[in-house]
């Protein structure tokens, strides 16, 4: 009966050994996952990009179907599943329909170790932490726990989120500060006046009274987000801050202007009175 429903032109197709679609036409990436979960095993579980996608993380490679199965089961990596044997089956997982899959932290950092490019890592977890799909804590344990092979740049990204970088740009700002020698501001800092909140400012030098703002259409996730920009920009101008302004591609291209810039700032920032507000860390 395999034989006939497998033959060239039939209504059936093998994906992965034991596991076969009945179907024809394209496969679905719900498809592939449950495949990759039937030829795993009942304990296994999807992790990585693949549970990301499920947490409304975007922006991850998915031609691969990561899957984690206990260590002592036998099942090899194969076509576009990859297995990963763990001492480490999660307690609890999340379940849709026929699909299993980890946790938010732990999909994350899964994710996280396999990625190859520093950037790529750190917009993962800004993302993951601006969105609220888990915390800087949550990321934090499951570092700990896991393992260490492969978690340098996941170790990196956490400590820039810890310190108020929430998107790729902001972190590119933060690694041209260091390398230009620029006294570190405080990222994503909600500035008060009294009990009044002014704004959250992308980094802003006290001292100085200077707010410097990394601006960019496809780093705000909305129209209406990039519209609060601008009336942030006129918030922070109409109590005395000067505000600056830099594209992600001005970081990345002209780092030595952008340098300049923010150390004209605060040397003429220095010289005015000091500004009567509070400033608190990133939420």
């Amino acid at each position: 009966m395999l034989e006939h429903r497998l033959r060239d032109g039939g209504p059936w197709r093998k994906l992965l050994p034991g596991v076969y679609i009945t179907v024809t036409g394209t496969v679905s990436a719900a498809q592939r996952k449950i495949a990759a979960l039937l030829y795993a095993g009942p304990r296994s579980v999807l992790t990585g990009a693949a549970a990301a996608h499920h947490h409304g993380l975007a922006g991850l490679d998915g031609t691969t179907v990561d899957v984690l199965v206990p260590a002592s089961q036998a099942p090899k990596s194969i076509s576009f599943v990859k297995i990963q044997r763990t001492h480490r089956m999660p307690p609890q997982v999340c379940v849709d329909g026929e699909i299993r899959y980890v946790l938010p932290d732990r999909a994350v950092a899964d994710a996280a170790r396999g990625l190859r490019s520093s950037r790529d890592v750190r917009a993962l977890v800004a993302q993951a932490i601006q969105r609220q799909i888990c915390s800087i804590a949550m990321l934090r344990e499951e570092l700990q726990q896991g393992p260490i092979n492969g978690s340098a740049r996941l170790r990196a990204a956490l400590a820039e989120v810890s310190d108020g970088i929430r998107s790729v740009p902001e972190g590119d700002l933060r690694v041209l500060l260091r390398r230009g020698k620029v006294p570190m501001p405080v990222f994503n800092a909600r500035l008060y006046r009294g009990w009044e909140l002014v704004a959250v400012a992308d980094a802003w030098w006290k001292d100085a009274g200077v707010v410097a703002e990394v601006d960019s259409r496809e780093y705000h996730f909305s129209a209406e987000d990039w519209q609060g920009t601008l009336r942030r920009h006129a918030r922070l101008t109409a109590h005395g801050i000067l505000v600056l302004h830099f594209t992600p591609r001005q970081i990345r291209t002209a780092p030595e202007e952008v340098v300049a810039q923010i150390k004209a700032a605060l040397a003429a920032g220095r010289e005015r009175s000091r500004l009567e507000l509070t400033t608190r860390p990133a939420a």
